[in-house]
């Protein structure tokens, strides 16, 4: 299956062949052979355009010659599958310009194509889940753990304490072996397993890959591309995804977050790779990203092995002794399967039975055949694109999900009434989504359809119906919709987009294409220049709408030559003049100002720890008593002990922001427009927060 992973082995296979990475391919023959309904083979063009490199590729002398020797590499590769995926083979530059018109055809010579499994990671993970529930286990979604229940005598681990962040419910469940398979976050879990609430030996380090879609023009609906030899040693994939085109890169170690921020730094470096190999007719526009987000995965280590062991790109299973719990942390999607496997087998011991998990077919996998989207068209008239989704996303079970379906009122197509232009999405998905225990609008913009991940745009047009088809469905009162609506349009917030964000406040500084792109988007009827209801429109969708008064000033302020109509001329030199940027910076400190004072609960005119403790468990982010310590070291820059007004602001201006802290306030200041009083619905009943200003205007206003 696609992944980071898998695209790094590429240039070790030829140094070691790891029993790890043999038992990969059969997984992955496994998800390709079993579970075709989720899954499918996507050719992946390696171009060359020289016959030797230097400085080598991977930091090897031998990898100078990757051009030369890239067709038995390949090769090499298929063989570790033991030739069960397609051939790879090599493209000439002829075929090439053919196959894949996107590509230049300026300097290549000649193309290396191999073959990987894809699949829609989501919907492979949701029919495990009920994969499982079918097999007689017990699930629950959106249920945390909150800590650990121990045995008075042993001091071991004997279940654990739970809350439903739905309902609010808590409750306890009791088992005789407890795994924590808490990905990136497996350490958050271990700290729970310690009766003494100590700390626990680290075991897992994040590690982020950056990724941008592209509109579906610039590569092939059936062929991606592979740069191995970027900037920055990194590699690059470029692959259709879902009728779009993903971009992304490969392990960057950071500590791993909730929401999915893209740093623009990474947008902007994945634009600059990717051009390198397109035709010169085909550019990159900052306005051609229509989403951008961060994924995490876990490289881990066993804390509870001998010194000296290396942390893994395979999974890691590890028990605590003392308190009994065993953990499973690395791996990749591509084995799931075994990953569950080895940790049954670990925890079981002996009692452990033979494993029949090779032979079962998901959710869905069962009434799946090649026709049946042709058989759908023909009963209910859905469209051929809507047809072809729906049977690659719920298999055998589409039947239950076209039964929803209510008529479009058009010729055709008759049935399967779309969420938003431009997406096979369709209203009677949300439905189903409901009956398979969605309960947010954010897990069905983002995992139940991939909305989200495709455009954060067309995520937020399509967040109202969301809202009105799950309030039917589960019954929500206005008071329920209102808030689900209010924590999806914070989560979609930290999606990236066609505007550049830095730090979800403002507008970064732009280079004279970048402004002119940004003209381009604010201009949406194409006329070439920018009308007050433009600007009104792009104001609120950055989060800072303006009054009429507001928006007669602004307008009238770049409005240069004062004939009703802004230009291109006047929007780019208003973005890039010096009062702009100075607005830019005192709204931002003014921005910091009311943060400072909404987190100074005791008014003491310094914050102190505990005050920034606070402030993340108000704002729904528990951070650990590690991360709280990091980040006040970082504030108080004259090491005594409190942080100032003005260390706050120096440190909020900074770029640098691995504890997701930073974009933790900004984004719900944002949520907010700025207008005071922000933590007034996030703060815990009974807590009294005074509060002495409110915010004194935005770089919009």
């Amino acid at each position: 299956m696609i992944n980071d992973a898998e695209l790094t082995f590429i240039p070790l296979i030829s140094q070691c062949i790891p029993i790890q990475q043999f038992n990969c391919h059969q997984e992955r023959k496994y998800m390709l052979d079993k579970q075709q309904h989720l899954t499918n083979w996507v050719p992946i063009v390696c171009p060359f355009t020289e016959w030797n490199i230097w400085p080598p590729p991977f930091g090897h002398p031998i990898f100078s010659f990757f051009p030369v020797l890239a067709p038995a590499v390949f090769k090499f590769y298929d063989a570790l599958s033991q030739f069960t995926c397609p051939p790879s083979y090599i493209m000439t530059k002829k075929e090439a310009r053919t196959k894949f018109p996107q590509l230049s055809d300026q300097d290549i010579k000649y193309c290396a194509v191999f073959y990987e499994g894809q699949h829609n990671d989501a919907r492979t993970n949701i029919a495990i889940a009920l994969s499982a529930a079918e097999k007689g286990a017990h699930i629950a979604n959106y249920v945390e753990m909150t800590e650990g229940i121990f045995d008075e005598d042993s001091g071991k681990v004997i279940g654990v304490k739970a809350q439903d962040r739905i309902s609010g419910e808590t409750f306890e469940i009791y088992a005789k072996n407890i795994i924590f398979a808490g990905g990136p976050f497996t350490d958050k879990l271990r700290s729970k397993e310690d009766k003494e609430g100590g700390t626990v030996p680290p075991a897992v380090q994040g590690a982020s890959g950056s990724h941008i879609v592209l509109p579906g023009y610039f590569a092939p609906k059936d062929m991606g591309l592979l740069d191995y030899n970027t900037s920055d040693g990194r590699f690059l994939f470029f692959l259709p995804w879902q009728g779009s085109v993903i971009v992304g890169t490969t392990d960057k170690k950071c500590d791993a977050e909730t929401l999915p921020y893209p740093p623009e730094e990474e947008i902007q470096w994945m634009m600059k790779e990717v051009e390198k190999y397109l035709s010169n007719d085909l550019k990159v526009r900052r306005s051609d990203v229509l989403s951008a987000w961060r994924g995490w995965r876990p490289l881990a280590a066993d804390p509870h092995a001998p010194p000296g062991g290396q942390v893994s790109r395979d999974h890691v299973i590890s028990k605590n002794p003392s308190s009994g719990v065993t953990f499973i942390a690395g791996g990749k999607w591509t084995t799931w399967r075994e990953m569950a496997e080895d940790v049954l087998d670990k925890v079981l011991g002996d009692k452990a039975g033979t494993c029949n998990t090779l032979d079962i077919k998901l959710h869905g996998g069962e009434g799946y055949h090649k026709s049946l989207s042709t058989q759908l068209i023909q009963k209910y008239g859905v469209s051929e694109e809507v047809a072809n989704h729906l049977v690659k996303t719920y298999g055998g079970r589409v039947w239950e999900v076209v039964e929803k379906c209510k008529p479009t009122g058009k010729q055709w197509p008759r049935y399967g009434v779309q969420l938003v232009e431009g997406y096979p999405y369709i209203e009677a998905e949300i439905r189903f989504a409901c009956q398979e225990y969605a309960c947010t609008i954010e897990d069905v913009l983002s995992r139940r359809t991939r909305l989200a991940f495709l455009n954060s745009e067309a995520a937020q047009e399509a967040l109202p119906r969301v809202a009105d088809i799950m309030a039917e469905e589960l019954g929500w009162n206005k008071a329920a919709k209102k808030e689900q609506i209010k924590c999806a349009q914070k989560y979609l917030a930290a999606y990236g987009g066609r505007i550049p964000y830095e730090d979800g406040v403002a507008l970064r500084f732009l280079a004279h294409e970048d402004a002119m792109d940004m003209f381009r988007e604010i201009d949406r009827d194409g006329s070439g220049f920018i009308d007050p209801q433009e600007l009104k429109e792009i104001a609120t969708r950055l989060g800072n709408p303006l009054d009429d008064k507001q928006l007669k000033e602004l307008f009238r302020t770049i409005d240069t030559d004062k004939n009703g109509k802004i230009s291109a001329d006047e929007f780019v030199a208003w973005i890039n003049a010096e009062q702009s940027k100075n607005d830019v910076k005192r709204y931002l400190h003014a921005t910091a100002t009311v943060i400072f004072e909404e987190i100074d609960t005791d008014q003491s005119g310094f914050l102190d720890k505990a005050e920034l403790k606070a402030v993340t468990v108000r704002l729904g982010e528990d951070f650990t008593d590690k991360e709280i310590k990091k980040i006040f070291r970082e504030m108080d820059t004259d090491k005594d002990g409190k942080i100032s007004l003005q260390e706050f602001i120096a440190w909020m201006d900074k770029e640098n922001d691995k504890t997701g802290f930073r974009k933790l306030l900004a984004s719900n200041m944002q949520d907010n427009n700025m207008q005071g009083a922000w933590l007034d619905e996030k703060t815990p009943k009974g807590v009294t927060i005074k509060r002495k200003y409110t915010n004194s205007g935005s770089f919009l206003g």
